[in-house]
């Protein structure tokens, strides 16, 4: 289909479609869930009467968050049936994305999985406020409520994830300098060189969905995440390859099994340590690390 044949509402809603896209995902932390959620947005899209909207962005972004608060309240049970601890699935991203501070941030793993601990009112409230700076007025009208009301679940939900953020700002040659030290740790086997760079409360969460082998729950400690994971590494059967690699747009590292994708591997550095190590192996969460997907907070 050439240009000339695509509709003017279609039109619009293609030249929105990668900010829509994060939105969705930033609330959902599925991209299976937010592509579904665009699908939504589209059919309800191309009926709107065009004449009537005065500010497309806004609107399209209404109905985008009402589709993705639909669908975390379904998903919501779905993920308490889950094998094992459910981490966001990850997204090849180009540097691009990296160099925006601000989406990278609001993108990464650490973050959605704070994100994960709100209520779907206030992740949407949170996600449109902070990342994508709508006023309060256009947010009360995509999640319903009163520009009062949503005032008030904007300071809420920024204290909760506040709280659980890192105490200091953390560079992308930061976690590049921790993901190196990981890197030779998991090539040299060295436990000790793993321990130098884990915090002392440091959490190792795996999800491998049930259909990969992965912890059940989240492990904590130093000693026994240095442990757990080159214990692990050390009965793999084969040859386990590391890539760096740019995941959410941050720094990340890429295990493969034999030349094979194994898994995603992302951290949480805290004052120059790693406070959080998540392992993507789920084979339905890979799908989006072999080719970039496009980010933007379309300010």
């Amino acid at each position: 289909m050439s240009t000339q044949d695509i509709d003017p509402a279609t039109d619009i809603f293609l030249s929105y479609r990668n900010l829509l896209f994060t939105v969705a995902y930033e609330m959902l932390g599925s991209a299976a869930d937010a592509e579904d959620v665009l699908q939504e947005t589209w059919l309800r899209w191309v009926d709107v009467d065009l004449g009537r909207i005065r500010d497309r962005r806004s609107y399209l972004v209404r109905i985008t968050t009402r589709q993705a608060l639909n669908r975390m309240r379904t998903t919501k049970r779905r993920r308490e049936a889950y094998v094992g601890p459910w981490l966001p699935e990850p997204l090849l991203t180009t540097p691009d994305v990296s160099e925006d501070v601000e989406l990278a941030e609001s993108m990464s793993i650490a973050l959605m999985l704070i994100l994960e601990t709100l209520s779907p009112t206030e992740r949407a409230v949170f996600v449109l406020r902070e990342a994508f700076t709508f006023s309060y007025d256009e947010i009360a009208a995509a999640v319903g409520k009163s520009p009062a009301a949503v005032r008030q679940i904007a300071h809420r939900a920024r204290r909760h994830v506040d709280a659980r953020r890192p105490r200091h700002p953390v560079s992308a040659d930061q976690t590049r300098a921790a993901l190196q030290s990981l890197q030779r740790a998991i090539e040299t086997g060295n436990p000790q060189s793993l321990l130098d760079v884990l915090a002392p409360g440091v959490v190792l969460v795996g999800d491998g969905g049930g259909v990969k082998h992965a912890t059940l729950r989240p492990v904590v400690g130093a000693d026994k995440v240095a442990r757990m994971f080159l214990g692990g590494l050390g009965k793999v059967p084969g040859t386990i390859t590391v890539q760096p690699t740019l995941v959410n747009g941050s720094p990340a590292l890429l295990v493969h099994l034999d030349g094979e994708l194994d898994g995603v591997l992302t951290v949480q550095v805290d004052t120059g340590l790693i406070a959080g190590l998540y392992y993507v192996r789920n084979p339905r969460k890979l799908a989006r690390i072999h080719t970039a997907t496009p980010l933007t907070l379309g300010r």
